[in-house]
């Protein structure tokens, strides 16, 4: 099976920092935790824009409920799209795609990335709940495209210490998550090692509460190992 090497900078329980690197399965459990936002992504906090590769642990975050919350973790990793063996194209969405400065200029994702946005055939089921919706979702060839670059490109993802959507180029996104289910159909020991990834995590359901609903989608199947 394919390996895929994956940085981690992070705060323990204690709040001391941690910063490991580590080889794990290219599946998408593992994948989908570092695969959202594309390096140059400006991430608001309470001191202004930063772009994600330069936050750190520790770093407070604005959230869409208006108060910010501390980062513990980030993890990234350098994936090559084009990569015929385990293609895995990026997506760029167009400025104001989604409202008038949302985002403010084009933004590239990767494919773990979620919007804060219903999609129009659920908007009479969701009501005025806004759902978290995977950007693949609004792929239409126009506003929303699917992007291929040839060289390696590094994505990332965050954690704060609770799940939340962020302001990321101007639109709110999704933090990081795995879902109830993730490991569900997971090996004791893949299980073991994704948990591991995360310093302050001990066991799935320390990762709280979702902050908002998901829309429906089809669950990504886990090889166990």
């Amino acid at each position: 099976m394919p390996m895929r090497s994956f940085e981690v900078a992070a705060l323990r329980s204690d709040d001391s920092l941690y910063i490991g690197q580590d080889k794990a399965p290219a599946i998408p459990l593992f994948e989908n935790a570092f695969s959202a936002f594309a390096r140059g992504t400006l991430i608001a906090t309470p001191h202004g824009d930063v772009a994600v590769e330069d936050l750190q642990p520790g770093d407070m975050v604005n959230t869409s409920t208006g108060e910010p919350s501390k980062l513990v973790w980030i993890g990234s990793s350098s994936f090559v799209p084009a990569d015929a063996g385990r293609r895995m194209p990026l997506m760029r969405i167009m400025a104001d795609t989604f409202g008038p400065g949302r985002p403010n200029s084009f933004l590239t994702v990767g494919p773990a990335a979620r919007i804060l946005h219903t999609p129009h055939h659920l908007r009479s089921e969701a009501g005025e709940k806004r759902m978290l919706t995977p950007v693949r979702e609004f792929l239409d060839g126009v506003n929303v495209i699917e992007v291929v670059p040839p060289t390696p490109v590094r994505l990332f993802h965050i954690c704060l210490e609770r799940h939340a959507a962020i302001r990321a180029g101007g639109i709110e996104m999704e933090t990081f998550h795995p879902g109830a289910k993730a490991t569900h159909n997971a090996s004791q020991s893949l299980r073991d090692r994704f948990l591991g990834m995360f310093p302050r995590i001990s066991h799935i359901t320390d990762f709280g509460p979702l902050a908002h609903p998901r829309a429906p989608e089809q669950e990504a199947e886990v090889d166990a190992i």
